[in-house]
């Protein structure tokens, strides 16, 4: 199996859907010819035409509007937003109509779209470029909030986005786009949307995370180990629906957890875990359940901005608060 990027993964995920697919298109700002802010779309307007790779003027509101109407109409658009705090011109058409298309027609019409834009913080973006919204997206019935963690869940998972008949919103860490490779299989591969996945055994203490966050998840479950820690290590690579069976086995078996994720604290999706947690392995928990997250302010600019971003030494100190009660 070829080693890729994130990048290349997806970028591999919308040219072998868009092959074999011929209601799949891709629309957005630079999509076309530019292959988008960050190459995802390279050279996929050369196989398959201006006509179903679409550059948009800068107007995410038309970008998602359009989506919902070519959805509705039998096509299956993918939607770039270059960055995902920009996707805020666009929430009336996704939480007004996407959203609410099935349950408005009794099934009648569904809105098979996905909306793709980077997120998150670590490469020292300017304002608006670093937001971490997932829990918008996921407090919204009717849409479906996907994060993946590398190349290999981040083309499975898209493929299966695309060929969703509700609509998804598809969260990609900037900070992985280039970060590290992954061996991808070039033949099809597809991940249930829903589900998240048991990445390390362990016995002593559960962490559970999502997509950039999980490195330093790992890398704090390494150093641990050197302790004789063990780590479970759990991705959620799916935040809404969010099935809580694996988490809550885990816990029921480890009596602790710790939750990272680089969305602000208050109000986040790690505190619906916890939440679930305690309904459903109250009685197993041996401490509190642990949050490491960023903190409840913008993301700071530049050099301030690698304090906020939760790192292995926060993640450490979290499961020993845990471990020590």
């Amino acid at each position: 199996m070829a080693k890729m990027t994130m990048v290349q993964a997806l970028n591999l995920a919308l040219k072998q859907e868009m092959a074999q697919d011929d209601s799949v298109v891709l629309l957005g700002e630079d999509v076309g010819p530019d292959g988008g802010v960050f190459r995802v779309t390279d050279q996929l307007i050369d196989i398959y035409g201006k006509e179903r790779v679409i550059d948009t003027p800068l107007a995410e509101s038309a970008i998602v509007g359009m989506g919902i109407g070519m959805a509705i109409h039998g096509l299956k658009p993918v939607c770039e937003i270059q960055f995902s705090g920009f996707a805020y011109q666009n929430f009336h058409q996704l939480e007004n109509h996407a959203a609410r298309m099935r349950w408005r027609t009794q099934g009648r019409l569904t809105v098979p779209m996905v909306m793709r834009a980077p997120y998150g913080g670590g490469v020292r973006a300017l304002e608006h470029h670093s937001e971490s919204r997932e829990a918008y997206w996921a407090h919204t019935p009717g849409l479906k909030m996907v994060i993946p963690s590398g190349p290999r869940n981040a083309r499975a998972l898209l493929v299966a986005a695309i060929r969703d008949p509700d609509p998804v919103i598809f969260y990609e860490a900037k900070g992985l786009y280039r970060a590290f490779r992954e061996e991808v299989p070039e033949e099809e591969e597809v991940m249930e949307i829903g589900v998240p996945q048991l990445v390390q055994e362990g016995d002593d203490v559960t962490f559970i995370s999502y997509g950039a966050m999980l490195r330093p998840a790992l890398e704090a479950a390494e150093q641990l180990a050197a302790e004789g820690i063990n780590v479970e290590v759990i991705d959620l690579l799916t935040i809404s629906p969010l099935d809580d069976r694996l988490l809550i086995e885990s816990v029921k078996k480890t009596g602790r957890a710790v939750i990272v994720h680089e969305a602000p604290r208050s109000f986040g999706a790690g505190a619906e875990i916890v939440s679930r947690l305690l309904e459903g392995a109250f009685y197993y928990l041996e401490a509190p359940v642990q949050r490491v997250t960023g903190y409840d302010i913008v993301i700071p600019y530049f050099s301030r901005e690698k304090a906020y971003m939760p790192d292995t030494a926060r993640i450490i100190k979290a499961a020993r608060a845990t471990l020590n009660t």
